[in-house]
């Protein structure tokens, strides 16, 4: 098939093995192509490095300098990366079972996040998950959209409101100096700085930080990882923008990141006036324990909203093919198991909230190759002639022989190319030992996903917005 303008394929590959070729030529026939991409490579970064700004030596260089740093006390699940590697390998070994991997999660989620965190922020950016592309759209304007759409569905005017109620209460009667009575001024409602949001999963704070400039309001992170705390601090700390200039009773910085898990959140009952999660929760064990614990944090009347990783009901677990990519998923991106959307929303609503909205955001329009009817992925005919230039969520893990796009990595070459050069780099002391089966882990789960969404049994952007109710009793 053809994306804007670039050849795809489904076909996965032996990413551990490489592409294996018999006879005396095999090993010719190999290397040619393989320096030729190399070369391909090398001269499409230098044109990029010269007439764009994404400046892909820099984010090298800057990974390679986050690399060294890797053992230096950075990681959360063993003192080095191959035994971090060999840890998160054993737990997702055909032998070991669901329920091991749920009773050790948090191994799990560190070992994994220790590896991944470098690659995801050096080829992804801050924001660790998918978003469909409009037409028109950059990547980063499409990721920063989908965040503020999920923070446009918090309620925060209604929470501004009742944190005025509150401070009314607390200062008996009044926060502001009212001389006519019942007269409304400006200035009279408070700060949305008083606003307290909660990011459960935050990853190293990307959509923290926009959401914290867009809305204004004062937003906490939480991670397991602790590797992602300290970069996500850094990066707020180094932007003048999040910090309070004023005396105003308020915290120093107006976002934070917080080390603790999900399921055991460190902050006291009802201390939240709304909270989000994207692409996060899907890590937990328990989908009703988890969102039983957000619900505890909110105060009445708070929102959270929410995108899950689910199954669809397109999946069928007596399909080869589906469990294959179900595993490849699971193996690549730290999950212990893969839910339903049925079984989340189910979650959500025992845990105590009131369902206010949910939907596959995957099937919206976004004028890319969609069945007119459904919204679902699609190349047939009439999904052509709906093709208005947008661009599907799992696009960039879609191969692709341009070398002028991440993609090239999902090629037969591009998988052989990226695996020795990391190998060449660790040979050289460039990269931590290891290194090289974490990409492979990564590779791996990228093609599972984009299978999985073009078979449409899996998606990323669930959406589930619930309420807790204004009766609720700490």
């Amino acid at each position: 098939s053809q994306i804007d303008g670039e050849e795809t394929m489904s076909t996965r590959f032996n990413i551990g093995g490489g592409i294996r070729s018999s006879g005396n030529n095999g090993r010719d026939d190999l290397l040619s192509p393989l320096l030729l991409s190399a070369a391909a490579t090398l001269g499409a970064s230098v044109i990029v490095q010269l007439v764009t700004p994404a400046d892909p030596w820099g984010k090298s260089v800057r990974f390679l300098r986050q690399l060294g740093r890797q053992e230096r006390g950075n990681l959360t699940s063993a003192s080095d990366v191959e035994s971090s590697v060999g840890e998160y390998e054993r737990l997702h070994a055909q032998s070991t079972s669901v329920d091991e991997r749920n009773s050790n999660y948090t191994n799990l989620v560190n070992s994994y996040y220790d590896l991944a965190t470098l690659f995801y922020e050096w080829g992804w950016g801050a924001s660790f998950h998918f978003s469909n592309r409009h037409p028109h759209e950059s990547f980063d304007e499409a990721t920063r959209r989908h965040e503020y759409y999920l923070s446009g569905k918090l309620n925060l005017s209604g929470a501004l409101g009742r944190v005025g109620d509150r401070m009314r209460k607390e200062m008996n009667g009044s926060y502001v100096a009212d001389e006519d009575g019942d007269m409304v001024k400006e200035g009279s409602t408070p700060s949305m700085a008083r606003v307290k949001v909660l990011d459960v999963g935050c990853g190293i704070g990307g959509p923290m930080r926009n959401i914290c400039k867009f809305t204004g309001a004062d937003v906490t992170g939480l991670t397991l990882n602790q590797y992602q705390v300290n970069r996500g601090n850094e990066l707020c700390h180094a932007d003048a923008h999040f910090k309070n200039h004023n005396d105003n009773g308020l915290p120093d910085v107006r976002c934070r990141s917080v080390q603790g898990d999900f399921m055991k959140q460190p902050f006291e009952t009802s201390s939240f006036d709304a909270a989000y999660a994207i692409e996060a929760t899907c890590h937990a064990p328990d989908r009703i324990g988890c969102y039983s614990e957000i619900y505890r944090v909110l105060r009445p009347g708070a929102v959270f909203a929410c995108y899950e990783w689910c199954l669809t009901d397109k999946y069928d677990a007596n399909n080869p093919e589906h469990v294959s990519i179900k595993k490849q998923i699971e193996e690549g991106d730290g999950l212990p198991d893969i839910a339903s959307t049925h079984h989340c929303l189910t979650a959500l609503k025992k845990a105590g909230f009131e369902i206010l909205e949910e939907r596959d955001l995957v099937n919206d329009d976004y004028g890319g190759w969609q069945a007119p009817a459904t919204g679902a992925y699609s190349t047939s005919k009439e999904a052509r002639k709906h093709h208005r230039g947008g661009k599907p969520w799992m696009l960039p893990l879609m191969p692709s022989w341009n070398p002028f796009t991440q993609r090239f990595q999902f090629n037969c070459f591009g998988l052989l190319l990226t695996k020795y050069s990391l190998k060449v780099m660790e040979f050289l002391r460039l990269a931590p030992a290891g290194t090289s089966r974490t990409q492979i882990l990564l590779q791996s789960g990228g093609m599972g996903l984009a299978r999985g969404g073009e078979l449409g049994i899996f998606t990323p952007m669930y959406l589930m917005v619930g309420r807790v109710p204004s009766d609720k009793e700490d």
